[in-house]
């Protein structure tokens, strides 16, 4: 049965006077209130204004009912706050599966990494194999270069092709190192940022 806004506000001014009540009963006031209507009450009787007996029976009927009220109220706020509780529950296991997410995210980001640098590992490598082979390559340039003048025309026009090769080689050794230096760039913020999350 759902609640229209009339009745939502009505329970709500409700549960306010029940937590004023129930602030008011715990309260320094209403232990001296009490304590004045008791010794009046006693002294009632004392001095002859009322009988014993009625006033026994008078004053038994209040305190029945007022433990009734209380334990109404102490209800509504072990109620309240098992509902407190509840909700919170549901806090706390909304947060742990949100960690569980972000440890997943860091576990997949730790193995990109891995794999990035094996893979720069391997880059590199080719990049020194390449390095050697244009050495050598650049040593037989050299070598020819001396005995270019016995050469005949074919013979430079190899030459020709082999120095535009070398140079074509060299061009793409520059676009490589240039996509290193993005890959490590790209590892230094991942490791920064997987840093600030386990922070």
């Amino acid at each position: 049965m759902k609640l229209t806004d009339e009745n939502q506000e009505k329970l709500s001014a409700l549960e306010n006077i029940a937590n004023g009540i129930m602030w008011w009963i715990g309260s320094i006031p209403s232990l001296v209130v009490h304590t004045i209507f008791f010794i009046l009450c006693f002294a009632l009787p004392i001095i002859g204004l009322v009988d014993w007996d009625h006033m026994l029976l008078v004053l038994t009927t209040l305190l029945s009912l007022e433990a009734i009220y209380l334990a109404i109220f102490i209800q509504m706020s072990v109620n309240k706050s098992s509902e407190h509780i509840e909700v919170l529950r549901e806090d706390v296991e909304e947060i742990q599966e949100d960690i569980d997410e972000i440890q997943e995210d860091i576990e997949e980001i730790s193995e990109d990494i891995e794999e990035i640098s094996e893979d720069i590992e391997d880059i590199s490598e080719d990049i020194e194999e390449i390095n050697e082979d244009i050495d050598e390559i650049q040593e037989d340039i050299e070598e020819i270069n001396e005995d270019e003048e016995d050469e005949d025309h074919g013979e430079r026009a190899r030459t020709v092709m082999l120095k535009s090769k070398v140079s074509s080689n060299r061009y793409e050794i520059k676009q490589l190192r240039d996509k290193i230096s993005e890959l490590e760039s790209l590892i230094d913020r991942i490791k920064e940022k997987e840093k600030e999350e386990g922070e």
